[in-house]
């Protein structure tokens, strides 16, 4: 029964390790202390966000809401007219998809105390492949070390498994 426990434990550890590296490589989680006063353009003017990032509202779901909402709407803390409401359970997260400004507006008439959020967001570009090596020297590429993982991964389920 102690080895399965062993066992056990190493899968758990390495998904855990997993999801940490998945999560670094496919985008930034912004935490985005949703309450009043707070003057979110100065926030934002400190970050840069790209397609992949992740913002996680975190509010008190009995007082205040998010609504993700067009432009105009945004300017005019309007939250009637929302194209999603972001409200869930106060610790929400949403993904940017795509390359474009987010608006977002905190409902119930709190957008006019300061609680809004504008986002605008650029396609995330890799950078240039680097030369190839010089004198046969063994490189890494992502795909390489992404299979390593999962190799690794595999194995350990497998390994726990068995």
């Amino acid at each position: 029964m102690e080895v399965l426990t062993r066992k056990g434990g190493v899968a758990v550890a390495l998904m855990v390790m997993m999801v940490g590296m998945v999560t670094s490589a496919v985008g930034h989680l912004y935490k985005v202390d949703w309450s009043e006063n707070v003057n979110y353009t100065q926030w934002t003017s400190h970050k840069r966000f790209f397609t992949g990032d992740w913002l996680e509202f975190l509010f008190d779901k009995r007082y205040y809401s998010v609504f993700e909402v067009n432009k105009t709407n945004y300017e005019q803390c309007n939250d009637r007219d929302f194209i999603k409401n972001i409200t869930r359970g106060g610790r929400d997260v949403f993904n940017l998809t795509n390359a474009r400004p987010y608006y977002f507006v905190g409902g119930g008439g709190y957008c006019f105390n300061g609680m809004k959020l504008a986002v605008n967001v650029k396609e995330y570009l890799l950078p240039p492949k680097p030369s190839p090596a010089k004198s046969g020297s063994p490189t890494t590429t992502c795909s390489q070390i992404i299979t390593s993982i999962m190799l690794v991964i595999v194995t350990g389920l497998a390994w726990a498994s068995s």
